[in-house]
Protein backbone atom coordinates (compact mmCIF):
# COMPACT_ATOMS: atom_id res chain seq x y z
CA UNK A 1 0.00 0.00 0.00
CA UNK A 2 1.19 3.22 -1.19
CA UNK A 3 1.77 5.74 1.76
CA UNK A 4 -0.05 9.05 1.49
CA UNK A 5 1.66 12.37 2.12
CA UNK A 6 0.15 12.66 5.37
CA UNK A 7 0.53 8.90 6.44
CA UNK A 8 4.64 9.75 4.92
CA UNK A 9 4.41 12.72 7.47
CA UNK A 10 3.22 11.40 10.74
CA UNK A 11 5.80 8.26 10.34
CA UNK A 12 9.20 10.31 10.37
CA UNK A 13 10.52 12.61 12.83
CA UNK A 14 12.53 15.56 13.24
CA UNK A 15 16.10 15.89 14.32
CA UNK A 16 17.64 19.55 14.58
CA UNK A 17 20.49 20.24 12.47
CA UNK A 18 22.49 23.52 13.20
CA UNK A 19 19.49 25.25 13.94
CA UNK A 20 17.30 23.43 11.28
CA UNK A 21 14.67 20.82 11.22
CA UNK A 22 15.73 17.97 9.20
CA UNK A 23 12.59 15.15 8.29
CA UNK A 24 13.94 11.44 8.94
CA UNK A 25 11.96 8.43 8.48
CA UNK A 26 13.43 5.37 9.62
CA UNK A 27 11.71 1.88 9.39
CA UNK A 28 12.88 0.86 12.91
CA UNK A 29 10.51 3.26 14.08
CA UNK A 30 7.27 1.21 12.90
CA UNK A 31 9.33 -2.04 12.93
CA UNK A 32 11.98 -2.30 16.08
CA UNK A 33 12.95 -5.77 14.60
CA UNK A 34 14.27 -4.19 11.79
CA UNK A 35 17.14 -2.77 13.87
CA UNK A 36 18.60 -6.34 13.35
CA UNK A 37 18.58 -5.56 9.37
CA UNK A 38 21.53 -4.03 7.15
CA UNK A 39 20.54 -0.17 6.53
CA UNK A 40 19.46 1.30 3.37
CA UNK A 41 20.18 5.16 3.25
CA UNK A 42 17.50 6.44 0.44
CA UNK A 43 18.95 9.58 -0.74
CA UNK A 44 16.25 11.72 -3.20
CA UNK A 45 15.82 14.13 -5.93
CA UNK A 46 15.01 18.02 -6.80
CA UNK A 47 12.45 19.41 -6.09
CA UNK A 48 10.47 16.38 -4.55
CA UNK A 49 11.45 14.40 -1.25
CA UNK A 50 11.79 11.21 -0.06
CA UNK A 51 7.87 10.78 -0.46
CA UNK A 52 9.02 9.67 -3.62
CA UNK A 53 10.41 6.10 -2.08
CA UNK A 54 7.19 5.63 -0.67
CA UNK A 55 6.14 3.47 -3.39
CA UNK A 56 8.78 0.91 -2.90
CA UNK A 57 9.26 1.28 1.46
CA UNK A 58 7.17 -1.81 2.24
CA UNK A 59 9.34 -4.31 -0.19
CA UNK A 60 12.52 -2.25 1.12
CA UNK A 61 11.66 -2.70 4.65
CA UNK A 62 11.12 -6.02 4.12
CA UNK A 63 15.31 -6.51 3.22
CA UNK A 64 16.77 -3.49 5.36
CA UNK A 65 16.01 -1.55 7.82
CA UNK A 66 15.69 1.70 5.68
CA UNK A 67 16.20 5.43 6.43
CA UNK A 68 15.60 8.43 4.50
CA UNK A 69 15.65 12.34 4.91
CA UNK A 70 15.10 15.28 3.70
CA UNK A 71 17.11 17.36 2.38
CA UNK A 72 17.63 20.77 3.31
CA UNK A 73 15.23 23.02 1.37
CA UNK A 74 12.89 20.28 0.41
CA UNK A 75 10.54 18.13 1.18
CA UNK A 76 9.23 18.28 5.23
CA UNK A 77 13.09 19.70 6.30
CA UNK A 78 13.87 23.12 6.99
CA UNK A 79 13.80 25.55 4.03
CA UNK A 80 16.20 28.89 4.86
CA UNK A 81 16.15 31.54 2.88
CA UNK A 82 18.46 33.39 1.90
CA UNK A 83 20.50 30.61 2.20
CA UNK A 84 23.52 29.26 0.20
CA UNK A 85 22.23 25.70 -0.94
CA UNK A 86 25.19 23.62 -2.11
CA UNK A 87 26.36 19.26 -2.22
CA UNK A 88 29.05 19.94 0.68
CA UNK A 89 26.25 21.17 2.95
CA UNK A 90 23.56 18.30 1.74
CA UNK A 91 26.31 15.68 2.22
CA UNK A 92 27.33 16.62 6.23
CA UNK A 93 23.12 16.74 6.80
CA UNK A 94 23.34 12.76 5.26
CA UNK A 95 26.47 12.14 7.89
CA UNK A 96 24.26 13.72 10.22
CA UNK A 97 21.73 11.35 9.86
CA UNK A 98 23.67 8.39 9.70
CA UNK A 99 25.56 9.35 13.11
CA UNK A 100 22.65 10.51 15.35
CA UNK A 101 20.76 6.94 14.16
CA UNK A 102 24.14 5.08 14.78
CA UNK A 103 24.78 3.93 11.50
CA UNK A 104 27.98 2.80 11.32
CA UNK A 105 27.44 1.16 7.51
CA UNK A 106 25.26 1.06 4.90
CA UNK A 107 24.10 0.95 1.56
CA UNK A 108 22.52 3.28 -0.73
CA UNK A 109 19.95 3.79 -3.27
CA UNK A 110 19.94 7.26 -4.80
CA UNK A 111 18.08 9.41 -7.43
CA UNK A 112 18.92 12.84 -9.02
CA UNK A 113 19.81 15.43 -6.88
CA UNK A 114 20.47 12.57 -4.49
CA UNK A 115 22.81 10.93 -6.77
CA UNK A 116 24.86 13.98 -6.88
CA UNK A 117 25.58 14.26 -3.12
CA UNK A 118 25.59 10.65 -2.96
CA UNK A 119 28.88 10.99 -5.48
CA UNK A 120 29.95 13.77 -2.50
CA UNK A 121 29.32 11.01 -0.09
CA UNK A 122 31.76 8.41 -2.34
CA UNK A 123 34.44 11.31 -2.46
CA UNK A 124 34.73 11.45 1.05
CA UNK A 125 34.73 7.87 1.54
CA UNK A 126 37.70 7.57 -0.75
CA UNK A 127 39.44 9.31 1.95
CA UNK A 128 38.95 6.83 4.74
CA UNK A 129 40.80 3.76 5.27
CA UNK A 130 37.72 1.49 4.51
CA UNK A 131 34.07 2.38 3.00
CA UNK A 132 31.31 2.71 5.30
CA UNK A 133 28.80 1.85 1.66
CA UNK A 134 28.03 -1.72 1.01
CA UNK A 135 26.92 -1.15 -2.65
CA UNK A 136 25.79 2.23 -4.24
CA UNK A 137 22.52 2.15 -6.72
CA UNK A 138 22.06 5.30 -8.15
CA UNK A 139 18.85 5.71 -10.07
CA UNK A 140 18.26 8.71 -12.70
CA UNK A 141 20.72 12.09 -12.12
CA UNK A 142 23.35 14.10 -13.81
CA UNK A 143 26.72 11.99 -13.28
CA UNK A 144 28.10 13.82 -15.62
CA UNK A 145 27.26 17.75 -16.14
CA UNK A 146 27.89 17.44 -20.08
CA UNK A 147 24.69 14.81 -20.53
CA UNK A 148 22.60 16.36 -18.19
CA UNK A 149 19.99 18.20 -19.97
CA UNK A 150 18.23 20.60 -17.57
CA UNK A 151 14.58 21.48 -18.46
CA UNK A 152 13.78 24.87 -19.78
CA UNK A 153 11.89 26.60 -16.21
CA UNK A 154 14.84 25.08 -14.69
CA UNK A 155 17.46 27.11 -16.67
CA UNK A 156 15.90 30.14 -15.91
CA UNK A 157 15.20 29.74 -12.15
CA UNK A 158 19.08 28.95 -11.76
CA UNK A 159 19.45 33.17 -13.54
CA UNK A 160 18.79 36.53 -12.69
CA UNK A 161 15.30 36.02 -12.75
CA UNK A 162 15.07 32.89 -10.57
CA UNK A 163 13.52 34.47 -7.84
CA UNK A 164 10.95 36.36 -9.59
CA UNK A 165 10.27 33.44 -11.32
CA UNK A 166 9.74 31.24 -8.18
CA UNK A 167 7.13 33.95 -7.18
CA UNK A 168 5.20 33.62 -10.25
CA UNK A 169 5.62 29.74 -10.95
CA UNK A 170 1.68 28.48 -11.10
CA UNK A 171 0.26 25.17 -9.94
CA UNK A 172 -0.04 24.20 -14.08
CA UNK A 173 3.44 25.63 -14.64
CA UNK A 174 5.44 23.20 -12.64
CA UNK A 175 3.56 20.60 -13.04
CA UNK A 176 3.62 20.22 -16.58
CA UNK A 177 7.68 20.91 -16.05
CA UNK A 178 7.92 17.54 -13.51
CA UNK A 179 5.35 15.73 -15.83
CA UNK A 180 7.41 16.40 -18.83
CA UNK A 181 10.42 14.35 -17.40
CA UNK A 182 8.32 11.31 -17.62
CA UNK A 183 7.90 8.48 -19.96
CA UNK A 184 5.12 9.17 -22.42
CA UNK A 185 3.03 6.10 -21.07
CA UNK A 186 4.09 6.37 -17.28
CA UNK A 187 3.02 9.73 -16.45
CA UNK A 188 1.81 10.96 -12.82
CA UNK A 189 -1.53 10.29 -11.85
CA UNK A 190 -3.54 13.46 -10.25
CA UNK A 191 -2.21 11.97 -6.19
CA UNK A 192 0.98 12.16 -7.23
CA UNK A 193 0.81 15.82 -8.46
CA UNK A 194 -1.28 17.21 -5.75
CA UNK A 195 1.43 15.44 -3.24
CA UNK A 196 4.66 16.77 -5.33
CA UNK A 197 2.85 20.51 -5.79
CA UNK A 198 1.89 20.12 -1.56
CA UNK A 199 5.97 19.10 -0.88
CA UNK A 200 7.16 21.91 -3.19
CA UNK A 201 5.08 24.43 -1.64
CA UNK A 202 5.62 23.11 1.88
CA UNK A 203 6.73 25.64 4.22
CA UNK A 204 6.97 28.46 0.99
CA UNK A 205 9.54 26.03 -0.64
CA UNK A 206 8.54 27.50 -3.98
CA UNK A 207 11.19 29.95 -3.20
CA UNK A 208 14.26 28.14 -2.50
CA UNK A 209 13.90 26.57 -5.63
CA UNK A 210 16.15 28.95 -7.35
CA UNK A 211 18.87 28.85 -4.64
CA UNK A 212 18.80 24.92 -5.08
CA UNK A 213 19.52 24.60 -8.63
CA UNK A 214 22.84 26.27 -7.87
CA UNK A 215 23.87 22.16 -8.37
CA UNK A 216 24.03 22.74 -11.78
CA UNK A 217 27.37 24.75 -11.23
CA UNK A 218 28.68 22.77 -9.04
CA UNK A 219 28.64 19.71 -10.98
CA UNK A 220 30.87 21.97 -13.87
CA UNK A 221 32.99 23.09 -10.94
CA UNK A 222 33.21 19.40 -8.94
CA UNK A 223 32.90 17.47 -12.02
CA UNK A 224 36.51 15.44 -11.65
CA UNK A 225 35.89 14.98 -7.56
CA UNK A 226 32.64 13.43 -8.00
CA UNK A 227 33.33 11.43 -11.85
CA UNK A 228 37.24 10.39 -9.49
CA UNK A 229 34.22 9.07 -6.99
CA UNK A 230 32.59 6.86 -8.86
CA UNK A 231 35.58 5.35 -11.25
CA UNK A 232 37.20 5.06 -7.97
CA UNK A 233 34.43 3.62 -6.18
CA UNK A 234 35.57 0.56 -3.49
CA UNK A 235 31.99 -0.63 -3.28
CA UNK A 236 29.70 -2.75 -5.91
CA UNK A 237 28.20 0.53 -8.04
CA UNK A 238 24.75 0.15 -9.54
CA UNK A 239 23.32 2.35 -12.18
CA UNK A 240 18.76 1.80 -12.81
CA UNK A 241 18.07 4.17 -15.35
CA UNK A 242 14.79 5.44 -17.36
CA UNK A 243 15.69 5.29 -20.90
CA UNK A 244 12.70 8.07 -21.87
CA UNK A 245 14.33 10.33 -20.01
CA UNK A 246 15.00 13.87 -21.69
CA UNK A 247 16.98 15.03 -18.30
CA UNK A 248 19.38 12.25 -17.49
CA UNK A 249 18.01 9.06 -20.34
CA UNK A 250 19.51 6.68 -22.39
CA UNK A 251 21.84 9.09 -23.46
CA UNK A 252 23.72 9.63 -19.97
CA UNK A 253 23.85 5.83 -19.47
CA UNK A 254 25.75 5.99 -22.78
CA UNK A 255 28.27 8.19 -21.06
CA UNK A 256 28.68 6.17 -18.13
CA UNK A 257 29.84 3.21 -19.98
CA UNK A 258 32.26 5.28 -21.71
CA UNK A 259 33.52 6.92 -18.47
CA UNK A 260 33.35 3.96 -16.33
CA UNK A 261 33.19 1.03 -18.71
CA UNK A 262 30.55 -1.90 -18.78
CA UNK A 263 32.19 -3.64 -15.29
CA UNK A 264 29.36 -2.12 -12.90
CA UNK A 265 25.36 -3.31 -12.99
CA UNK A 266 23.52 -1.24 -15.13
CA UNK A 267 19.73 -1.89 -15.82
CA UNK A 268 17.95 0.56 -18.94
CA UNK A 269 14.09 0.97 -18.39
CA UNK A 270 12.52 1.52 -21.92
CA UNK A 271 10.04 3.66 -22.04
CA UNK A 272 10.56 5.01 -18.68
CA UNK A 273 11.23 8.72 -17.67
CA UNK A 274 13.02 10.41 -14.99
CA UNK A 275 11.41 8.80 -11.65
CA UNK A 276 11.68 5.28 -12.23
CA UNK A 277 10.76 4.25 -9.00
CA UNK A 278 7.31 6.43 -9.34
CA UNK A 279 7.05 5.57 -13.12
CA UNK A 280 8.05 1.53 -13.08
CA UNK A 281 8.67 0.73 -9.02
CA UNK A 282 7.83 -2.90 -9.69
CA UNK A 283 11.06 -3.08 -12.55
CA UNK A 284 12.62 -0.65 -10.04
CA UNK A 285 12.74 -3.21 -7.35
CA UNK A 286 13.36 -6.31 -9.53
CA UNK A 287 16.76 -4.58 -10.50
CA UNK A 288 17.97 -3.54 -7.23
CA UNK A 289 16.93 -6.79 -5.99
CA UNK A 290 19.17 -8.70 -8.70
CA UNK A 291 21.66 -6.15 -7.83
CA UNK A 292 21.47 -7.06 -4.34
CA UNK A 293 21.37 -10.67 -5.06
CA UNK A 294 24.26 -10.87 -6.70
CA UNK A 295 26.48 -9.08 -4.38
CA UNK A 296 25.78 -11.63 -1.62
CA UNK A 297 26.53 -14.48 -4.22
CA UNK A 298 30.01 -12.74 -4.62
Amino acid sequence: MIATLQQWKDSGRLLYWQGQQVFVVDSVDQDPAAGEKPVLLVVHGYPTSSWDFSHLWPQLSASFRVVAADLLGLGFSSKPRPHRYCMAEQADLMEFVLLQLGVQDCHVLAHDYGDTVTQELLARDLERPQSRYQSVILLNGGLFPETHHARTLQKLMAGPLGPLLARLTSRSKLLGTFSSVFGSNSQPDEPTLEAVWQLVNYNHGLLVLPPLLGYIAERRQFRERWVKALREARMPLALVNGSADPVSGAHMVARFREVLGSRHFIRELPGIGHYPQLEAPAAVLTACQEFWQQIAAA
